[in-house]
């Protein structure tokens, strides 16, 4: 962490705040969204429809990968940034440590526990017949590849931490490049099809993780990759668990709510789920746009936690206040062009009718979805584990009988309504367990009077 910075950690009006911690992350975020989007356009060229099933039914996975990520890259990242607040300087350099290298162990974990399992991991995911082999190729790239995986979500949590958020989003814009010059490369050139496709992801993780640690062993004044600073005590594993085990859970949840939901999409027919795979990337777009300013705030209110109250007071207004212009922007844009978004992936008109109609449906919750993000990065950034747990499960514990009884009461429709009414129910809770902790996050008398 440099001056400048500190600068906008403590002294820059809010706006300017803001925009130094979210925009990086949303641009970074939004890339990588492209580079999910190019996945499934590079290998729809093929016209393979089992080709696209196997990448969409591929998506818990990555969830899964991710969440290992979350688990200790959020729950270190919240910490360094409190600690930061309190200038604890030297245990910054613990933290970041401890953080890198249970990332690599966690992802060796992953192999030695998936790789004997993945015939059975890939029934699990609900690949049919015609799917299966694809499936189990991606599945299998990936899980060797999960040490690099984990670790490239772990250090770009770090990173940003520390305030770094352009150099966070260089690692992920990096990540983007090399993933589509590799896409092009395997399935035009070599031919690779689903193998490729799964290894140019890994090869563009392996580049962003490589440049962010460059960046904490030798730039960064106060993280550190060095061995010889790691360390594991009760107060650093505490505090990153007490975090980072919330949204572990919540990461698992979204790869087993994906799960779920195509398992009753597959009632419909391989449309159906290549439809939800196609439709669920193009939303991620917005999703991740606004998620990314969501989490590019959680350092600045982590920070101002335990530094200046009503500074993170005034941070979270005005991130409301800009996940509800992006909302509508966004939902304008998706309404009026969204069978043409859907059209590029494909040419099959069923798949097309029913994507659009996905499109339309989960676009409703977009505002919601953005708050509630916002709900579980304030409970995460100030350190309110129990809360930050109830936000990891409840969307999911909410789906699972909404899609059984939906799915039973309207077929196809009902299945995909079901995601929205999981939305609204997480966002009521949220907001429910925000204003019970008010009085925890009031700014004081003080800083009120100045």
């Amino acid at each position: 962490m440099n001056a400048e910075n500190l600068h906008y950690f403590e002294k820059a009006p809010i706006a300017k705040a803001v925009a130094h911690f979210a925009v990086p992350m949303m641009l970074g975020m939004s890339m990588s969204v492209i580079y999910s989007i190019l996945n499934a356009y590079f290998l729809g060229t093929l016209h393979n429809t089992a080709m696209l099933t196997a990448l969409a039914l591929t998506l818990p996975l990555f969830a899964a990968l991710m969440a290992f990520g979350n688990l200790i890259g959020i729950g270190s990242g919240t910490f360094i940034s409190r600690l930061l607040g309190e200038k604890r300087y030297e245990d910054v350099k613990h933290v970041s440590s401890f953080a890198f290298y249970s990332s690599l162990i966690l992802g060796l974990l992953v192999i030695a526990a998936g790789l004997p399992l993945v015939d059975s991991i890939v029934h699990g995911l609900g690949a049919a017949p015609s799917s299966f082999a694809f499936t189990k190729d991606y599945v299998t790239v990936m899980l060797i590849g999960a040490p690099v995986v984990v670790l490239c979500f772990t250090l770009e949590n770090i990173v940003r931490s520390e305030g770094a958020a352009i150099t966070s989003m260089i690692g992920m814009i990096l990540s983007v490049v090399v993933n589509i010059i590799l896409d092009a490369l395997v399935i035009f050139v070599f031919h690779w099809g689903v193998v490729g496709v799964a290894s140019a992801t890994v090869i563009s993780n392996l580049a962003a993780s490589i440049f962010y640690a460059i960046h904490m062993g030798w730039k960064s004044k106060f993280l550190s990759i060095s061995l010889g600073w790691f360390k594991m005590n009760k107060e650093i594993l505490s505090n990153v668990l007490k975090i980072g085990v919330p949204v572990f859970i919540m990461s698992l949840f979204m790869g087993a709510m994906s799960l779920i939901f195509n398992l009753f999409l597959i009632e419909y027919g391989d449309q159906a789920v290549a439809a939800y795979g196609i439709s669920s990337r193009l939303l991620q777009f917005p999703e991740f746009i606004v998620m990314g300013l969501c989490e590019g705030v959680v350092p600045l209110i982590a920070f101002s936690f335990t530094a200046n109250r009503l500074r993170m007071k005034q941070t979270i207004t005005f991130t409301i206040q800009g996940i509800l212009v992006l909302a509508v922007l966004f939902g304008a844009i998706v309404y009026l062009i969204s069978g043409h978004l859907i059209g590029l992936f494909t040419n099959d008109p069923l798949l097309i009718e029913m994507g659009s109609y996905i499109l339309h449906v989960t676009f409703l919750s977009l505002f919601i979805t953005g708050v509630t993000s916002l709900f579980t990065g304030i409970f995460q950034a100030t350190g309110q584990g129990t809360a930050a747990f109830v936000m990891s499960v409840i969307q999911g514990i909410t789906l699972i009988p909404v899609l059984y009884i939906a799915n039973r009461m309207n077929g196809f429709h009902g299945v995909v309504w079901s995601l929205v009414i999981s939305d609204l129910a997480a966002f009521v809770v949220g907001a429910v367990m925000l204003y019970m902790l008010r009085n925890r996050l009031q700014p004081d008398m003080e800083q009120l009077a100045e």
